[in-house]
Parts: structure tokens; C-alpha cells; sequence
């Protein structure tokens, strides 16, 4: 025999259970837009029905259900989406910020403009072709000098720019591996609090989103496998552990990178970082000094014509101009080093009759790179020091420069046109036969092609990213729209629960308070 206050009793639950289902509801939609929040449900059934205790089956007919009840609040999540969106995430974090790097290095290399190094290298050319129609000139002396330092500013401006970018990247990976390290922290002490609460009976989704928002974030810095454990998740990167349990491991700059370099770091950010750094920016500075050193010192041939008088002891072609005999005697192509190896054939225009000197030379007496390159400062300081001349003449015993001469002169503007011998850059790329304009041409053409490429790449990454997040939020999100056609339900069966419950209470009131009172 069922309980006289069985009917209150399945009221009650009704009028619970709709209450859950109504707070869970307000707190979805209190989280619509919270990033990483997945919506909750509540999972409701059919209560246990009574059945009376005996040794036999009681003679009620069929068995009298006690109400609803709620069994657990669970989240919606499609791990297979979760790992979906891990596995791209990481490749649009390295092509992201490989494009980003790539964008810096071409407004750094400013090309194709008329502020860049190619046109101050084209100054610098004409520079000499007009002073070679007036090579006693001051004034485009001068002019040569100006365009030389411009030169050499724009080389030494441009790769500190490259260095700093270095730089900056390299603090990159340090602001990385803090931010992995305050991620893995947070995923670590997430762990132990899931694992309390729920050792209890509950499912703490709220810290289940919460430690797979972090889990995100953590897979576009680093490639990252996840195993989702009854202690919580196990994270590591490649074969490195990150996360176990409640403990996480600290990583530095020098284990990222070292890590990278093994092959535990694959993708992500981390990742994209050491190689912008280690092969985009390492590679164009060292293209960068290698234009640099060949300008000043580049193996390229030139034609001496004939009648010009070397300077005393010259060896060229294995022949050694000395004494009387400095005379060319017929045009002789020479291979000489660069700018610095032509003006030490010729002479500046003071008597007694000067050689010329190196017309580059480096800061610090290292070899001459890009940050180093400078116009030889007794040159800066006198540009009467600039070798234009050929040709002397005798008078006596004394030898005096031909000042009118100009072969110098035109014989450098012509190296423009010249074609130098390059060393391996640092992509390995070899130019053998190229002008200084060809080889800064394929400089820019190289990084215009890797900037593409790596645009190209990053977009796709983030159509696949965005359509898998699109993927997760139509499982996970919430909807409003969703959730205010649930209110209305919710709420009118809760009226009805609280409406059976006021039946049942004005029945019992009657069996109560006017039940037994007749004949009294």
C-alpha cells in the first residue's frame, strides 16, 4: 500500500528536478559568450517505482511510479573535435608566426621602393659615372663620399634591424616558455581539484572547460599529445612531459629551443619562432654581408686599357708591374677584388703621386659585414684620397699623376654592370655570374616567394581552425534561442508540478481536518 503523502512526495521531486533544469538552463545562457564553455544538461529519468516489501508480489496492480528525478549536470563535448582542433591549432601557430616574421623582413629589406638600399646602391653608381666626366671635380668628389657613407648607413641600419628582429624573437621563446610554464601550472592544480571533486561523485564541468581552454591555448604554442587519465590529463610534447597528474615541468628558452633542434618541438608558435629566426633572419643577414663584402672585395673582372701605368709592384695575371715597366701594353682583363682591389691600381689626385686605398673597410678590423661595412675613414675625411686616375707622367726624376685622367673612375662606374663572384649565402644559393643588382634582385624575389608561401599557409591553417571551431561550437555552444525554448518548458511544468502539488494538499486537508468528525 502506497504512502498517503506518496503524491507530495512525487510532487516535490518534479518541482526539483524542474528547478535544476531551469538553473542549469540560466547558467548556460549566463555563459553564452564565455570562451571555452560548454553547455550543460541535465540528465533526468524516471524515478524508482514503489514496490511493496513482502515474501510474495502485493496485490496493487502494476507498480506506482514515484516522480522524476535528476541523476547528473554533464557537459556536451565531442573529443574528437577537441583533438581535431589541437592538431591544427599548432600548425597555424607556426605559419602564423612565420608570416608574421616574414612581413617584418620585407618592410626591414623596403623593396620594391625609392628608399631602400637598391636605390642607394644605384646612387652610389651614377655618383661615379658623373664623376668620371670630371674627375678633379670637388664637388662630385664629395658627392662619391656622401653616396659611399649613405651606402654603407643603409647596409649598417638595415642588419641591426635584422639582428634586433633576432633579437626580439629570441625574447619571444623566453615569453613563451613563462607562458607554457604559467598554462602547465594552472593545468597541473586544475588536475588535483577535478580529481578531488569528482572522487565524490561530481562532475566538475566548469574546471573540465576551464583546463581545456588552457589545453588550447597550450597546443597553438607547442605540438602536444593528451591523455586524458583517471588522475586528470597527461600532457607532453613530443617525448618531453609537460603535465602529470598535479606536477608540470618548467621549461626555459634554452630547453625550447634544444627541444626544437631534437625534434620534440615540431609546430606551434615555439616553433615557428626558432625557424623565422634561425633561417629566415639568419639567412638574409648573411646574404646581406655577403652583398656587403662583395662590393668591397667580390672577385670580378674588368679590362685595364691599354697605356695605363700600374702602381709599382702590382702583380696581376702573374706578371709584376715594377720600375719602368707599369706600362700596359695592350687592354688586359684582369680579375681583381672588388671596389677595393680597383682603386689600388690607380692614383688620387695628390702629388707626389698616391695609390689609391681601400675604399670600404670594416668598424672593426674583422672581416666586413653589413654591421661593420663603413667607407675608409681617410677617404671620409679627404676625398681627394679617391682613386681616379691611371696614367702618370714623368718629368725628370719626378712622377706626377695625370689628373685629367678618368680611366679609374669609369672603369668603377662600370662595375655596376659587372658581373661579381658570390659567395654561398646562407640558403646555399651560389651566384657566380650575377651584378650587384641581380643578386639583391633574387634577395627580394627569394623573401617576396617565402612571404607567399608562408601567407598561403597560414590562411589555410585558420580556414581549418575556424571551421573546426565552428564545428565545436554547434556541438558545445550555446544557444539562446535553444535555451529560451527550454525556459517556457521548463517553467510550465513546473507550474503544473506546483499546481499537483496544491491538489494533493487540499486532498489531504480534507482527509486530515473533516475526515472522522461525524457524530461528533
Amino acid at each position: 500500500m502506497t504512502s498517503t503523502f506518496h503524491g507530495i512526495e512525487t510532487s516535490r521531486r518534479a518541482l526539483s528536478t524542474q528547478m535544476a533544469l531551469m538553473q542549469t538552463m540560466g547558467h548556460n545562457v549566463a555563459n553564452a559568450n564565455t570562451d571555452g564553455y560548454s553547455r550543460q544538461r541535465v540528465n533526468v529519468s524516471a524515478s524508482r517505482p514503489i514496490e511493496a516489501l513482502g515474501f510474495t508480489k502485493s496485490n496493487a496492480a502494476g507498480q506506482l511510479g514515484t516522480g522524476v528525478e535528476y541523476n547528473s549536470i554533464t557537459r556536451i563535448r565531442d573529443k574528437f573535435l577537441d583533438d581535431q582542433f589541437r592538431n591544427e591549432s599548432k600548425d597555424f601557430g607556426n605559419w602564423s608566426v612565420q608570416s608574421d616574421t616574414l612581413g617584418k623582413l620585407e618592410s626591414i629589406i623596403n623593396e620594391p621602393s625609392d628608399t631602400g638600399i637598391r636605390t642607394v646602391i644605384d646612387n652610389f653608381w651614377k655618383s661615379w659615372s658623373d664623376l668620371s666626366q670630371n674627375p678633379e671635380n670637388v664637388t662630385g668628389r664629395k658627392v662619391v663620399r656622401e653616396n659611399a657613407m649613405a651606402l654603407a648607413d643603409a647596409f649598417n641600419y638595415t642588419s641591426k634591424k635584422l639582428s634586433d628582429l633576432s633579437a626580439d624573437l629570441t625574447n619571444n621563446i623566453e615569453v613563451k616558455s613563462n607562458q607554457i610554464n604559467s598554462i602547465t601550472g594552472t593545468i597541473a592544480s586544475l588536475n588535483d581539484e577535478i580529481h578531488r571533486l569528482e572522487g565524490l561523485g561530481d562532475h566538475a564541468n566548469d574546471l573540465r572547460d576551464q583546463r581545456d581552454l588552457l589545453t588550447d591555448q597550450l597546443s597553438q604554442i607547442v605540438n602536444i599529445t593528451v591523455s586524458d587519465t583517471p588522475e586528470g590529463y597527461t600532457i607532453n610534447m613530443g617525448s618531453t612531459n609537460l603535465v602529470t597528474f598535479d606536477t608540470a615541468t618548467a621549461t626555459t628558452g634554452a630547453s625550447l629551443t634544444s627541444a626544437v633542434e631534437s625534434g620534440d618541438i615540431s609546430s606551434g608558435e615555439v616553433f615557428g619562432t626558432v625557424t623565422a629566426r634561425d633561417r629566415y633572419v639568419a639567412d638574409y643577414q648573411n646574404q646581406l654581408n655577403t652583398l656587403a663584402n662583395t662590393i668591397a672585395n667580390g672577385d670580378v673582372q674588368i679590362t685595364i686599357p691599354k697605356g695605363s701605368v700600374l702602381p709599382n709592384g702590382t702583380v696581376l695575371n702573374g706578371v709584376t708591374y715594377s720600375g719602368a715597366n707599369r706600362t700596359v701594353n695592350a687592354d688586359t682583363t684582369v680579375t681583381i677584388k672588388g671596389l677595393n682591389g680597383l682603386q689600388k691600381l690607380g692614383y688620387t689626385l695628390n702629388n707626389p703621386v698616391q695609390t689609391g686605398v681601400d675604399f670600404f673597410t670594416s668598424k672593426d678590423g674583422a672581416p666586413i659585414t653589413a654591421a661593420n661595412f663603413q667607407l675608409n675613414t681617410i677617404i671620409a675625411d679627404d676625398p681627394g684620397r679617391i682613386a681616379t686616375s691611371m696614367r702618370t707622367t714623368t718629368a725628370g726624376t719626378t712622377e706626377e699623376v695625370t689628373k685629367g685622367n678618368n680611366t679609374l673612375a669609369l672603369l668603377t662606374s662600370q662595375l655596376k654592370d659587372s658581373n661579381f663572384t658570390f659567395g654561398a649565402t646562407g640558403s646555399g644559393t651560389v651566384v657566380s655570374n650575377g651584378t650587384i643588382d641581380d643578386f639583391f634582385r633574387s634577395v627580394v624575389g627569394q623573401l617576396g616567394v617565402q612571404t607567399s608561401e608562408a601567407n598561403r599557409n597560414a590562411t589555410n591553417q585558420k580556414a581549418l581552425v575556424d571551421q573546426i571551431s565552428s564545428h565545436k561550437l554547434s556541438v558545445s555552444g550555446v544557444s539562446i534561442d535553444e535555451e529560451m525554448s527550454n525556459m517556457i518548458m521548463y517553467q510550465h511544468a513546473y507550474a503544473a508540478a506546483s499546481r499537483a502539488m496544491t491538489t494533493f494538499d487540499q486532498v489531504l486537508d480534507k482527509v486530515i481536518n473533516s475526515m472522522g468528525v461525524v457524530g461528533r
